[in-house]
């Protein structure tokens, strides 16, 4: 049961202001919004566990990931059931969120119990050197603080209370305090209530995860500016990711933001691979394309084609399977307002033409196709922004050349994609630089919504993609963010941390 409350070291506490929740379907409910106060509250008590948590064994905190993915299941039908009523997401994708909820958190437990994150070195001591002796130094990972993390909107679970930041914060050793996402108030409690039972069954110190909402932005600015936290984790819109950032590293001491922003996930398709497949890659286009709505931070957006009959059937295939597409529910008023003014913005630049699309109101939207040419493109730097929601646009290029052009314009990205067959291999070569560059992850005659969740997978890029290109936000590698190296020299072994110490 709900209970409308903020969650501070095991109590479950009453804010000043108050936050209604606004589901696509079922009731409404009413949440307390959060102040000042209360945010400094979360902040003190997550300080005063990392005292213990910090130092906690690595099995301790496998366990405790563990068992929070174990209770996650034990409240699966009530948690599927108010998120997909919250966020008007068919059930079957939550059902297949909370999997790959549980699976992050597992896939943690099992990172941090073999060790190699720790990244342990050695250099023994060497006195009799010249002409000056070296000292023992031994070196590993430690977790850096509370970690303040923000939940997304379009992920109600697996980026979210929980979710993967939530995840790699607590395997590094980091008490963590959630800002929830307002779309979904409902679901962020229930998750909540699913963490303070396993803390309370595995003895872990109450101060160790907190959840705070806000129906303003009064929570999410007191957390970035408390003393206390030292890493911001955050999914979310370029204009308040950056308003965050800027507030991080404008603090006494700054602190890492790590955010990802917004990406328009740019598509090439090669002249070979266009005049031989141009009507399976716009059919499939299409599908991933309005998958979810659009509201993966992974759509691909824009399409990049060499001008040509190819091109002609490419489009005419993507206009048929987006014709089959029925009105699809938006995640918030908010963001189907948005979407709404996004399309509006196109379709009234120069040299910009609708292909697909209609007006549509409140939150059930039709996608939108737009097209437009390689020069119009590289005049209007706007038509690069991303509109989150099922809407693409198709540049035609009169040549390669200008196709690498476009390229080049480019801003950082999640991703980046090439459709090619052998063929293309020389224009590919020339490409693949440059993404690379541009991108976190590059792909290869595919779609990138779908982000597996692996130790190879990099879900980051280069700004405005994400504000550290150095790190990812999905897999294991996503632990590095909470963690910094400390070196200990000429330390007894009796003093050193355990993973440090001779086996």
């Amino acid at each position: 049961m709900l209970n409308g409350q903020h969650l501070i070291a095991g109590e479950w506490v009453t804010g000043e202001g108050e936050l209604r929740s606004s589901p696509a379907t079922g009731p409404s409910h009413t949440f307390s919004s959060g102040t000042a106060q209360i945010a400094n509250q979360a902040a003190d008590a997550a300080a005063e566990a990392f005292k213990v948590f910090g130092v906690s064994s690595r099995s301790e905190r496998a366990t405790l990931l563990r068992t929070i993915a174990a209770e996650l299941e034990k409240n699966s039908g009530e948690i599927v059931e108010l998120a997909s009523g919250e966020s008007g997401l068919p059930v079957g994708r939550i059902q297949g969120e909370l999997g790959r909820t549980t699976g992050q958190l597992r896939l943690f437990a099992d990172h941090i119990e073999d060790g190699d994150y720790l990244d342990r070195r050695v250099a023994n001591a060497l006195p009799e050197r010249e002409p000056l002796p070296r000292p023992e130094l031994r070196t590993m990972m430690r977790p850096l603080g509370p970690v303040a993390v923000f939940g997304a909107s379009n992920f109600p679970l697996a980026f979210s209370t929980a979710g993967g930041d939530t995840a790699a914060a607590l395997a590094a050793g980091c008490p963590v305090v959630v800002k929830s996402h307002p779309a979904h108030p409902g679901t962020g409690e229930l998750v909540a209530q699913a963490v303070l039972a396993a803390m309370r069954e595995t003895g872990t110190h109450l101060g160790t995860f907190s959840f705070l909402q806000d129906a303003g932005h009064t929570v999410a600015t007191s957390l970035v500016q408390h003393p206390a936290i030292k890493a911001v984790g955050f999914t979310g819109s370029l204009t308040a990711g950056r308003i965050l950032f800027d507030l991080c590293a404008a603090r006494a001491e700054p602190i890492p933001f790590f955010g990802e922003l917004g990406s328009i996930n740019p598509c090439f398709v090669l002249p070979t691979a266009l005049a031989t497949g141009a009507t399976r890659i716009g059919a499939e286009w299409a599908a991933s394309l309005t998958l979810g709505a659009g509201q993966f931070c992974t759509s691909p957006g824009v399409m990049f084609v060499v001008d040509g009959d190819g091109a002609d059937s490419f489009i005419e295939s993507t206009l048929a399977a987006l014709g089959q597409v029925d009105k699809q529910t938006m995640l918030t008023d908010a963001i189907a307002s948005t979407f709404r003014t996004g399309a509006e913005r196109l379709a009234g630049t120069d040299g910009v033409h609708r292909r697909f699309g209609e007006q549509s109101f409140q939150r059930s939207v039709t996608p939108y196709l737009f097209e437009t040419d390689g020069e119009t493109w590289n005049r209007h730097a706007e038509l690069a922004e991303e509109v989150f929601g099922p809407l693409g646009i198709v540049v035609r290029t009169r040549s390669f050349d200008e196709l690498l052009a476009c390229a080049q314009s480019l801003s950082g990205q999640l991703t980046a994609t090439l459709h090619f067959e052998q063929a293309d291999d020389e224009a590919a070569l020339q490409l693949l630089p440059v993404l690379e560059h541009k991108a976190g992850r590059l792909l290869a005659n595919g779609f990138p919504t779908g982000v597996e969740v692996d130790p190879a997978m990099v879900h980051g890029g280069p700004y405005p993609a994400a504000t550290n290109p150095a790190a990812t936000s999905v897999g294991t590698l996503a632990i590095r963010r909470f963690l910094r190296p400390v070196c200990y020299q000429n330390l007894p072994q009796r003093l050193l941390p355990a993973d440090l110490q001779d086996a």
